[in-house]
């Protein structure tokens, strides 16, 4: 049986796009192959892990579990999107406070944090365990993990401050 392809269009970290595929290909799949933006990572394959992670018009989402079809007309950031002119808050973050280990879960963990510190500024220690529920780091990683998101919290809060909001 031969699958025909469909066009999509989407917009992938501020970039329109335009691409031909059959319409069941994973998201992951595209990303990786098709635009090059292999900073998603792909590790169960069945949305359990979160190595994945992406923004699908700000929402936290699963690239392995979403299909061509579900993001026609939908914007994507992936890991490489949310660096503008300097990293973002969350990578620095990560870095400053060794929230890695072997780094194939880091692209997904920080995209979760993006997501939760969009959501809610100034997240619980419970929010922040809930929001990385979703992701699983296998090198145990978490003490280093839950800092870089303390630090988010501290500097955004910090930041809400020195604005008077």
């Amino acid at each position: 049986m031969d699958v025909k392809k469909a066009q999509f269009r989407m917009s992938v970290n501020g970039q329109e796009c335009e691409i031909a595929a059959v319409p069941i290909t994973r998201l992951s799949d595209l990303l990786r192959k098709e635009f090059h933006m292999t900073g998603t990572k792909v590790s169960c394959g069945i949305g359990r892990c979160g190595a994945c992670s992406i923004l699908i018009d700000g929402e936290l989402a699963n690239a392995c579990m979403t299909m061509a079809y579900q993001v026609d007309g939908h914007s994507i950031t992936t890991i490489e999107g949310i660096q503008k002119e300097e990293l973002d808050i969350c990578q620095t973050a990560f870095l400053e406070e060794g929230g890695f280990q072997c780094g194939y879960c880091t692209p997904g963990m920080i995209i979760a944090l993006k997501a939760l510190f969009e959501e809610t500024l100034h997240p619980t220690d419970e929010q922040i365990e809930e929001g990385l529920a979703g992701n699983l780091c296998r090198c145990t990683g978490y003490g280093g993990i839950m800092r870089s998101a303390w630090r988010i919290r501290k500097e955004l809060s910090n930041e809400k401050i020195k604005s008077g909001s």
